[in-house]
């Protein structure tokens, strides 16, 4: 029997092949696969740009909100995240290359309700981060070029936030027609240099202006503030719903531990350096996106919210490619060429920037989005569904076991507290 694709309520089992297939025939056609696959260099480059995202611009303010001991918090969760992901590479070689995706693993785990369950779940997260990219570039671009406006036929007047967030649509628009992850992977070195790039940005700034040692910049721990420094570091993290089109694109799918621990170390290095520099600049008044702190007119904003721009524009299409995938499939449309693709993605884009244009509160909304959907999908559901394959093989020892219990029970506290923090945050805006 052989694994299908992705959508939710479609069976994963399919009739098999009677008679079997010459074995030179089988070994040719898997070293054609490995040919095409993305090697080591580009696969680190998608997966970092897959957990170096746009919350690097919220960890000075997640810093703030808990204060300088909650770095060690930081650490931890970036810990828990590098091992949830093993995890899942772990269920992805369960069964062989018949698990491709992260609804795979959950009907793997518990069938047909653990793949919808986790499918609906990483969809809606993954959906939910394409509209705050497009948040970020409206925000950005709006304090990049102020009043800028754009008349419309029938006298409607198209201006700020509302504007922007069209012209960075269209600017991505073509980089989702794409499907190769190897090409994506050009894309991504972009988005990592301009990941790079802030960080030095607020290094300037802190020299040319500020200095590093802002007023209320002090507090050591704050226990009202870790819900939302909490939820904010998950989403510094947290890309696991993406993981699995990673693996599936590599050429050599046992290096796979290898790049998620360079990929890691190197975004955790650069979000540390970004939440203590963000911090000590601005302190108790850093915004929940530090590039809306810099001062308007100086060189290095302008440096710092343009090299932020390309963050999303280069991560976008990463991010809704599972989507578009399990759409283009429960539509029985996969293979048919990339006019179909191109279209289901177009249409992906065109409901998130509605959606991003009726939900400006970038702040809050990644704070929900880390503390309820990016807790389950990177820490919950790896869990779970690790435990409930491997424990019947007798794979898993105990004490890994006690280990795991533990980070369900942080997991479950975090998801519950930070998702009724960040809703009452988010009602308060209305």
């Amino acid at each position: 029997m052989a694994w299908q694709g992705s959508p939710l309520d479609e069976p994963l089992l399919a009739p098999g092949k009677d008679g079997g297939e010459d074995a030179a025939s089988m070994e040719a056609q898997h070293l054609r696969r490995r040919d095409k696959g993305a090697s080591f260099s580009r696969s680190c480059l998608n997966l970092s740009n897959v957990i170096s995202g746009v919350g690097v611009l919220s960890v000075p303010y997640a810093l703030a909100q808990g204060g300088w001991l909650s770095l060690a918090l930081f650490a931890l969760v970036g810990a828990v995240c590098y091992y949830t992901g093993e995890l899942v590479a772990r269920c992805m070689r369960a069964d062989g290359d018949a698990v491709r995706s992260y609804p795979d693993i959950g009907q793997l785990a518990f069938g047909r309700p653990g793949r919808k369950a986790i499918g609906a779940v990483m969809y809606a997260e993954l959906y939910l981060v394409a509209i705050s990219f497009l948040i970020l570039e409206g925000d950005n671009l709006d304090k990049l070029l102020p009043g800028t406006s754009l008349g419309l036929p029938g006298g409607y007047l198209l201006r700020g936030k509302q504007l922007f967030t069209l012209v960075a649509a269209v600017a991505i628009l073509p980089t989702t027609w794409l499907r190769d992850l190897s090409v994506l992977a050009y894309v991504s070195a972009v988005g990592l240099v301009a990941s790079a790039a802030l960080t030095a940005s607020l290094v300037w700034a802190g020299v040319a202006e500020h200095g590093f040692h802002a007023r209320g910049g002090n507090v050591v721990f704050s226990l009202a503030g870790l819900p939302t420094s909490l939820s904010l570091y998950f989403v510094c993290f947290s890309g696991h719903g993406v993981f699995p089109t990673v693996y599936t694109s590599m050429r050599n799918k046992k290096d796979f531990t290898k790049v998620l621990l360079a990929s890691s170390l190197l975004c955790s290095l650069n979000y540390a350096l970004t939440a203590v520099l963000g911090y000590l600049i601005y302190g108790d008044d850093v915004k929940s996106l530090v590039t809306l702190n810099l001062p308007s007119g100086k060189v290095y904003t302008r440096v710092a919210i343009l090299t932020t721009l390309i963050t999303p524009l280069a991560k976008y299409a990463l991010v809704i490619q599972p989507i578009t995938a399990g759409i283009e499939e429960k539509l029985s449309l996969t293979g048919q060429g990339g006019l179909p693709r191109a279209a289901i993605s177009t249409a992906v884009l065109v409901s998130t920037v509605v959606a991003a244009c009726t939900m400006p509160f970038f702040g809050y909304l990644m704070s929900f989005i880390g503390s309820s959907l990016n807790v389950t999908v990177a820490v919950l559901f790896p869990c779970l569904s690790y435990l409930r394959i491997y424990m019947p093989r007798g794979g898993v020892r105990r004490a890994e076991v006690a280990a795991i219990v533990g980070i369900l029970v942080v997991g479950v506290v975090v998801a519950v507290v930070g998702t009724c923090t960040s809703l009452h945050q988010i009602a308060g805006t209305f």
